[in-house]
């Protein structure tokens, strides 16, 4: 079976310890639903930058990452629908981009 990277955009930095709780709770509970299938939970990461041919940007480009995960499962298909639980997406506050990782 394939895997998966689901790589995160947006979502909102919890402003109180009350809302992290609610929050962490949230993404323990939707990795909880996919079980077996989360090979490599990931992190959120931090600012970053763009690399190009003209140099380098601070910004982070467009719609810049904000963490990622790693997931298997039988279907780019059955991938996307796990996504549609992740609690960004859900408060629509974020997106998720899922894209199957090639082994070589």
């Amino acid at each position: 079976m394939p895997d998966f990277i689901f790589a995160y955009h947006g979502g909102k930095t919890p402003e109180t310890p009350e809302e992290r709780a609610e929050v962490m709770a949230a993404w323990q509970a939707w990795f909880g639903a996919m079980g077996d299938a989360v090979v490599i939970p990931g992190n959120p990461v931090g600012q970053s930058k763009t690399v190009s041919a003209a140099g380098v940007a601070d910004d982070g480009g467009a719609n810049p990452l904000s963490g990622y995960t790693v997931v298997r499962a039988a279907s780019i298909g059955a991938a996307a629908d796990m996504a549609k639980g992740c609690p960004m997406v859900v408060s629509g506050n974020g997106t998720v981009e899922v894209a199957e990782i090639i082994e070589m």
